[in-house]
């Protein structure tokens, strides 16, 4: 009896790393002092010493079951780049820049070569967004998972100097909310879009008319990544809202400070095929689908009014669709009709109401 009989195969798992460390190696600067292999990831942190305050940001995630859709294609590098927008665009919202990110693979069997193109995704998004890769774990488990599944997470570093931190304290009467398109459901509300097309009986390969391609293909469209927009339109914006699980409104009430109202016009951007697709499909009520996805819009801005103008044209130079979607005011009762959503995700401070239809 050896671990191999087992079930755990240590040689599949050395031949990963070889396969991965070219990938991985791509997002290490000079502040890396430590390469692949090692028991934990070295990041010279000296550039800090030059802020006047430096703190300290991180974030962890996964990317759900979005996972099934990509085991079922057998497309598994893109899943990486979901991971890195997940756990990155968790850390500019306050204003942090990411340092370094490290993931956690957990699988059934160790496939040498799907390991390696999840983490290539991982490495790619990692490398958009100016973020090191600086290690990470595969961990095989066999009568736990079965042998084609697995699971993965990150958990990433970012520091922001303490005057530029961003948050609901900054938040202002009269603010208004951009919405940067998403690119589709990003990585939120699969489980939904699972059920839906499995009641539907719709297939992976299915042809949809209204995506120009097939429903797969959709479904595993990446996460955008906003990192670097948001960084250089920070000094425009008072607050961001990164839309992930609750979907708009929930994740908007976090950022509104207690008093603050944020009003939401549905009309005002155009929402992407794939939700109505979905919904209609489904049957999924409008106050559900804003509860569950992004409705395409995937990062939000708020931001003076005079700001609107050059955090537009940082959008339209990252090839990001942007779009005023509503307004910030104190003391303000909610219009009449209004879905008003408050005290989500354990915050208790201001509000949204979300008003008119979407088109």
């Amino acid at each position: 009896m050896d671990y191999a009989s087992a079930g755990v195969d240590v040689a599949a798992g050395d031949r990963a790393v070889e396969l991965m460390k070219g990938a991985v190696k791509a997002t290490h600067g000079p502040e890396v002092l430590s390469g692949a292999g090692g028991f934990a990831g070295l990041f010279d942190a000296s550039a800090l010493l030059g802020m006047s305050r430096p703190i300290l940001a991180t974030s962890t995630d996964g990317v759900g079951t979005k996972i099934e859709i990509a085991r079922a294609l057998g497309i598994h590098h893109t899943i990486g780049r979901d991971l890195v927008a997940m756990v990155v665009d968790d850390l500019v919202v306050c204003g942090a820049r990411p340092l370094f990110m490290t993931d956690y693979i957990a699988c059934g069997r160790v496939v040498p070569e799907r390991i390696a193109d999840i983490v290539r995704g991982i490495a790619e998004g990692c490398a958009e967004t100016g973020t090191a890769l600086t290690g990470g774990e595969t961990a095989e488990h066999p009568g736990v998972m079965e042998p084609d599944e697995y699971d993965i997470a990150g958990a990433a570093t970012g520091v922001v100097d303490a005057p530029e931190l961003r948050g609901p304290e900054r938040v202002q009467d009269g603010d208004v909310i951009v919405a940067l398109a998403s690119s589709g459901i990003h990585s939120n509300g699969y489980s939904l879009v699972r059920r839906i097309i499995a009641d539907a009986g719709w297939s992976l390969e299915r042809e949809v008319p209204e995506f120009s391609r097939t429903l797969g293909e959709e479904l595993l469209e990446p996460t955008r990544l906003y990192t670097r927009l948001c960084l250089e339109a920070l000094p425009h914006v008072n607050a961001y809202s990164h839309v992930t699980g609750g979907g708009l409104a929930a994740n908007l009430a976090r950022v509104m400070p207690e008093g603050g109202l944020a009003v939401v016009e549905r009309g005002t951007w155009e929402v992407p095929p794939v939700f109505r697709v979905l919904t209609d499909l489904g049957g999924v009520s409008p106050e559900a689908a804003e509860d569950t996805f992004n409705m395409g819009a995937g990062m939000l801005a708020i931001l003076p009014a005079d700001g609107v103008a050059s955090v537009s044209e940082l959008a339209a130079a990252a090839g990001v669709g942007a779009s005023v979607i509503g307004r910030v005011a104190f003391g303000a009762e909610a219009p009449a009709g209004a879905r008003v959503v408050a005290g989500t995700k354990g915050v208790t401070a201001g509000a949204v109401a979300m008003v008119g239809s979407y088109r």
